[in-house]
């Protein structure tokens, strides 16, 4: 049996490719200094993960997994290059794995992680193979071997990684600029998303409404053709129009080469999640399942974990017995101003409360090239705060910070909060109807999660 080790198994994209690879029949084991929420699925499936970095940990692997994060000074890094075990990159495992079948990569600067687990959900009657970027309800993974042909997958554009996949069906969600310490700047990534469309190859579905994906593809070789999506344009191959929004939930038709395939919905808010929807629509029709099996699994779509994810919903009666105010916990992975623009439209579609946005920047890196791009992001809620930037390993080279960044925010009413317990104190003390969404990518989930249990175990009379 031969032996792969992860080196930081806990990471979403990690865990999900070691939990497949140990169903495959692997001697599964990896390392990682921090623990979390997947941390117990591997371990209750066998595999052994060790909370520090150690060479002897490496010893007799065949192969060492390493994201693109690990430097070449980790222990078990330095001592698998030294002894001629053989290092894959994440995305390389992931790419020759999703090679082998009838692949479909989900890419985009934002929405591939909704994108593919909504895909995900409607083709669990396919029984497809599935690595996503986020925890899906149902299969309460990030992962999942199927035994089918079908293998679906994020296509991870940030380190360029994606490039290893040659996949029979490719999404495109959109293009922006982001990762700029990698990339440069965005003419280089739109480079890397033409080269990712040529390596598909049977199909490639792409956002017409993304002006710098639509830039991308005019630079496409001569007689490289793709499938287009739109809420937009009707001219689009795949398109959805009569929108509206009726008791929470977003109704529209979709029509394909003008022909109405029907009418759907969905329990997700936004506009954005229309048009994550009309390519997994557009496919799962393709690959056999009817108009009623993919309403079926769109009704019990809610999205993934951290993707408008509801921790605490309750109406809060005073000792009378009436109404007074309703409170609403909802964490949010969105740490982009194109991701938080979109995410914080779609809650006010459905929602008529107050609305603050707790957000915790990511990676100075981010910040710095991003900054004029936060401007105008938070314009759809009453009130903004800030958290001190998430480093995410990275140095403060840019000198930029959380007061930095609030100058350049165009709101009016924006607090800078540097403690945890602050955030807390603010929340519970709440006197109207509110819905507090926690933003960003990095620990401040956990900080979403503590308030929701602190609220949960709060008598009305503590308010």
């Amino acid at each position: 049996m031969e032996k792969i080790y992860f080196i930081g198994i806990n990471g979403i994209g990690m865990s999900g490719l070691a939990k497949i690879m140990k169903c495959k029949g692997y001697d599964v084991k990896g390392a990682d200094i921090c623990s979390n929420y997947v941390t117990e699925e591997l371990l209750s499936m066998g595999i052994t993960v060790y909370n520090e970095h150690d060479e002897e940990n490496v010893k007799g692997a065949d192969y060492v997994i390493a994201s693109t994060a690990i430097k070449e000074t980790n222990p078990e890094y330095a001592y698998a290059k030294e002894n001629g075990i053989k290092i894959l990159k994440r995305g390389e495992l992931l790419a020759k794995l999703l090679n082998r079948e009838t692949g479909i990569a989900i890419a985009g600067t934002h929405g591939k992680t909704t994108t593919s687990s909504m895909l995900s959900a409607v083709m669990l009657k396919k029984d497809p193979t599935i690595v996503v970027g986020g925890i899906l309800p149902e299969i309460k993974s990030n992962a999942r071997p199927g035994k089918s042909e079908y293998f679906i997958a994020e296509a991870d554009e940030s380190d360029n990684s994606f490039l290893f996949m040659n996949p029979e069906y490719s999404v495109i969600t959109n293009i922006d600029a982001d990762h700029l310490d990698v990339h440069g700047n965005l003419d280089n990534i739109k480079k890397s998303f033409i080269e990712f469309i040529l390596h598909t190859q049977k199909e490639s579905i792409i956002c017409m409404d993304s002006k710098n994906l639509m830039d991308a593809i005019s630079k496409l070789p001569e007689g490289k053709s793709v499938t287009t999506y739109s809420i937009k344009d009707e001219n689009a191959d795949i398109y959805a129009k009569n929108i509206r929004i009726v008791d929470r939930k977003t109704i529209f038709e979709v029509y394909v080469n003008k022909e109405l395939k029907g009418e759907f919905s969905l329990n997700i808010p936004g506009e954005h999640n229309i048009q994550n929807s009309l390519p997994v629509i557009y496919l799962a029709l393709k690959f056999g399942l009817n108009k009623d099996e993919i309403q079926e699994a769109l009704n019990q779509f809610k999205g993934s974990k951290r993707r408008y994810d509801v921790l605490y919903d309750q109406e809060l009666e005073n000792g009378y017995g009436s109404k007074t105010k309703r409170v609403r916990i909802v964490d949010d992975y969105a740490h982009h101003p194109t991701e938080i623009k979109a995410t914080l439209k779609a809650i006010k579609s459905v929602d008529s409360s107050r609305l603050v946005a707790i957000f915790q920047p990511h990676r100075y890196s981010r910040v710095h090239f991003l900054l004029d791009e936060f401007k105008d992001a938070f314009a759809d809620v009453d009130k903004v705060i800030l958290l001190p930037i998430y480093a995410a390993g990275e140095k403060n080279e840019f000198n930029v910070s959380s007061e930095i960044l609030k100058e350049h925010i165009n709101h009016g009413n924006v607090e800078l909060m540097n403690e945890w317990k602050d955030v807390k104190r603010y929340v519970t003390r709440v006197k109207k109807d509110s819905t507090y969404i926690f933003m960003g990518a990095g620990d401040i989930s956990t900080l979403a999660h503590e308030i929701a249990e602190e609220l949960e175990g709060m008598s009305d009379e503590n308010f």
